[in-house]
């Protein structure tokens, strides 16, 4: 989502300035990251969670959540450590939320 395969954080190389929207899943669960607020003093990206269930054609949406550009990234890593895979969108996004 935010660092290329082969990209690090040294030797000159950064992150990009905004990432993109993206999603991840463990099969069950389903995390979708979307940027809104991205500028130079802050960044934020709404995490919305959401759980797959067998007879819906859509996950249950459980929360959403505005974290900073550190805590998203924290958490991508940590879901990625997990095994979980990135996905193709699992619904609709609804609005952000108003800050």
């Amino acid at each position: 989502m935010w660092v290329q395969q082969g990209q690090g954080q040294g030797h000159g190389q950064r992150r990009p300035s905004c990432p993109a929207e993206a999603w991840l899943s463990d099969g069950r669960n389903v995390l979708h990251f979307q940027p809104v607020v991205w500028d130079r003093w802050q960044q934020e990206l709404e995490v919305t969670s959401g759980q797959l269930l067998r007879d819906q054609a859509v996950p249950l949406l459980q929360r959403r959540q505005r974290l900073s550009r550190d805590q998203a990234i924290r958490l991508w890593r940590e879901r990625r450590a997990a095994g979980w895979k990135t996905c193709p969108p699992q619904w609709t996004p609804p609005p952000p939320l108003n800050p």
